[in-house]
C-alpha cells in the first residue's frame, strides 16, 4: 500500500444546510512521519469537541503542509429527496474521485458507519474513529471548519436563523426562528416536518 486515506462526515443531522465530507490522502511513509508532527491535533478528541479556534489552528496547519484533501457538501434539496445515507455516499465517492486514487494502491479508513465503494478493497470503517487515527481526525478537521464557513456564509443570506451561530444545527433559538420565519431554502424539510 503506498497511500492511506482517511474520511470523515460532518453535518449529519442538523435541520439545515449541506451534509459535508472529507477525504484526506497521505504517501504512507510520509504518515508515518506526520502522525508525531505536534502542529497536528493530538489523538482522542473528534474535531466537535475542539475549539473553533483550535479546528481553524489545526486546519491551517494541515493546509500549509499541502496533503492531498478534497472536501464535498452535499445540499439539503439532495438529502431532502434522496436521504442523508444517499448524500453521504454520493459525498464519498465524488472526494475519492477528485483525489484520482488507484483503489489497488491505497487503504482507506472510515469513520463511523461510513463505507467507500467496493472497488476499494482495503478499507476499514472504525467506530469513533476521529479519536482513534489521526488521518481520520484531520479529514474531520477539514470538513467542520469548511462546513462551518459555508455556514457563516449563508448565515448573512439567511439572517432571520442565526445560521453563523449554531451551523444549522437543531438549536432551541433556530428552532424557534423556524417557527416564527418559516423554512428557508436552504432548510431540510425531511428534517423540520414537525416545526414548520
Amino acid at each position: 500500500m503506498r497511500k492511506i486515506v482517511g474520511i470523515d462526515e460532518v453535518g449529519r443531522g442538523p435541520l439545515a444546510g449541506p451534509v459535508t465530507v472529507c477525504a484526506v490522502s497521505c504517501d504512507l511513509v510520509i504518515y508515518t512521519i506526520l502522525k508525531r508532527n505536534k502542529n497536528l491535533p493530538v489523538l482522542g478528541k473528534d474535531s466537535k469537541k475542539l475549539s473553533a479556534k483550535d479546528r481553524e489552528k489545526y486546519a491551517t496547519n494541515l493546509k500549509y503542509i499541502g496533503l492531498p484533501y478534497v472536501v464535498v457538501h452535499i445540499s439539503n434539496k439532495i438529502i431532502d429527496k434522496k436521504g442523508v445515507s444517499f448524500a453521504m455516499k454520493s459525498a464519498i465517492n465524488q472526494v475519492l474521485q477528485k483525489l484520482g486514487l488507484n483503489p489497488k494502491n491505497c487503504e482507506v479508513l472510515l469513520d463511523g458507519g461510513l463505507k467507500a465503494p467496493k472497488e476499494f478493497l482495503k478499507q476499514k470503517t472504525i467506530i469513533k474513529g476521529d479519536e482513534k487515527e489521526k488521518i481520520i481526525a484531520w479529514a474531520s478537521i477539514l470538513a467542520k471548519v469548511s462546513r462551518d464557513a459555508l455556514m457563516v456564509r449563508l448565515g448573512k443570506k439567511y439572517p432571520k436563523y442565526d445560521l453563523g451561530k449554531h451551523k444549522g444545527y437543531g438549536t432551541l433559538e433556530h428552532r424557534k426562528a423556524i417557527k416564527k420565519h418559516g423554512l428557508s431554502d436552504i432548510h431540510r424539510k425531511t428534517f423540520c416536518v414537525c416545526l414548520s
